[in-house]
């Protein structure tokens, strides 16, 4: 992404943290954080499509399969952490007489999908846009907590849920999977002068200094992600779990927000909001 709107977004990311934290001090005092560059998880991104919708999904397939090949999908990844210039995509209001596409989010989950101002941007949110395009309908995007947005296609509140979702099958009560479009992990971030894992060199060395870690131990993850599942175990995904206390946050920049307040020591969030967000702050300071 271009310094000029990757800095934007992060000045607004971070002004809303300073409101909801107040009497901490912001991150642009000076600290910087680093990730740690070893994948904790393997996970699938996929969209989450109404069940009674099976029309909306052969044609999701079909561009997926579509931007694959003809580099679409690479083009949006160079304008998310290249020098590439993001395009904002506008919603619809929501109006039951129009033909409409309505897609749940969280947009909150940078760079897939976030907020500027009234304007939406993000991988995600690129691909709704050329999903609405491509069935010939308005787009509407419905954004809400991450909790919510396949709860929402599964009532019939949205006909598609596009927000970086990892393919769970507990997620399947509610939405039918696309094909994959992303492949993703969870990584770590830390405070820049911390080096309690500057000599991992894989998954395992990581997760023997976290099932050493105190009980009083404060991880921050974004919540209802497979972030918060694989820090408080999960029994579908193989996930054990530490001994420390897992903090969930609405978004992954929040958390590393407060770790750098000394509220939590630790953010454990999918790869590319963590690099997304750490680069971001690392430039701002």
């Amino acid at each position: 992404m271009k310094k000029s709107l990757k800095i934007i977004a992060m000045i607004t990311i971070l002004a809303a943290v300073a409101a909801a934290l107040a009497g901490c001090s912001p991150a642009a005092s000076g600290p910087k954080v680093k990730v740690i560059d070893i994948p904790l998880t393997q996970e699938e991104y996929a969209f989450g499509v109404n069940k009674n919708k099976p029309e909306i999904l052969e044609e999701v397939n079909k561009l997926i399969a579509d931007i694959m090949s003809d580099g679409t999908y690479d083009e949006l990844i160079e304008k998310y952490f290249g020098d590439g210039e993001p395009e904002a995509v506008e919603s619809a209001e929501l109006d039951p007489s129009k033909d409409q596409l309505v897609v749940a989010t969280n947009a909150a989950f940078e760079p897939f999908e976030f907020m500027l101002g009234d304007k939406y941007y993000g991988i995600d949110m690129e691909i709704a846009k050329l999903l609405a395009d491509r069935l010939g309908k308005e787009l509407v995007i419905s954004n809400m907590d991450f909790d919510a947005v396949c709860l929402s296609v599964g009532q019939g509140k949205a006909d598609i849920a596009m927000a970086g979702l990892t393919i769970r099958e507990d997620r399947k009560e509610y939405v039918t999977f696309s094909d994959k479009y992303h492949n993703a992990s969870q990584k770590l971030i830390v405070k820049a002068s911390d080096t309690t894992f500057d000599n991992c060199k894989t998954a395992e060395d990581v997760e023997a200094i976290l099932s050493g870690l105190s009980s009083d131990t404060r991880i921050g993850v974004q919540g209802g992600t497979t972030g918060q599942f694989y820090v408080e175990g999960d029994e579908d995904w193989g996930f054990s779990g530490f001994d420390v206390e897992c903090v969930p946050y609405k978004s992954g920049s929040l958390a590393v927000q407060d770790m750098l307040n000394g509220n939590i020591d630790y953010v454990i969030i999918d790869e590319a909001p963590a690099e997304f967000i750490s680069n971001a702050i690392n430039e701002l300071n």
